[in-house]
């Protein structure tokens, strides 16, 4: 089971680009257990950001969900949308034609 990121925090989340050289195989070995992203400086500005794959994985899943719902939404307000019947229908014509094939 994946435990959800918890929030930044500066003293601990973030980390100058020379100690990051200076330890970045330790330092990507610990991502999958911080639970938070990495920020990376340079010159004292952030430059990268470091997850984990399964916390990057986690984002893009929850990126696609909410595009999902925002495209309905768009979809319902423009009144592109069907009625149980009619889907119903739909389904059983196209499951009949399957069947056929």
């Amino acid at each position: 089971m994946l435990l959800p990121m918890r929030a930044l925090e500066v003293g601990r989340d973030i980390l100058p680009i020379g100690e990051f050289k200076a330890h970045a195989s330790k330092t990507v070995r610990g991502l999958k257990h911080r639970r938070s992203p990495l920020v990376i400086t340079q010159n004292g500005r952030p430059a990268a950001v470091l997850l984990a794959p399964a916390d990057f994985d986690r984002l893009m899943a929850r990126d696609r969900f909410l595009a999902a719902v925002e495209e309905g939404l768009a979809d319902v307000e423009a009144g592109r949308v069907v009625s149980d019947e009619e889907l119903d229908r739909d389904l059983d014509r196209e499951l009949q034609r399957a069947r056929r094939r």
